[in-house]
C-alpha cells in the first residue's frame, strides 16, 4: 500500500513539474515577444558564457 502511495505521489509531482515547466516556457516566450532586444542580449550573454565556460 505504501508503494502505491509513493508512486502516485511521484506521478503527481511529475504532472506538477510538467505544468510548471509549460507555464515557464510560455512566460519566457511572451517576454521574448514583448522585449526582443532584451531577449537577444540574454541569448548573447548565454552564448558567451557557454563558450568561455571551463568543464
Amino acid at each position: 500500500m505504501a508503494d502505491e502511495t509513493a508512486q502516485e505521489t511521484a506521478a503527481d509531482g511529475r504532472r506538477r513539474r510538467d505544468r510548471f515547466l509549460r507555464a515557464l516556457n510560455e512566460a519566457r516566450a511572451v517576454r521574448n515577444r514583448v522585449r526582443p532586444q532584451q531577449a537577444r542580449a540574454a541569448r548573447m550573454r548565454r552564448a558567451i558564457h557557454l563558450r568561455t565556460f571551463s568543464w
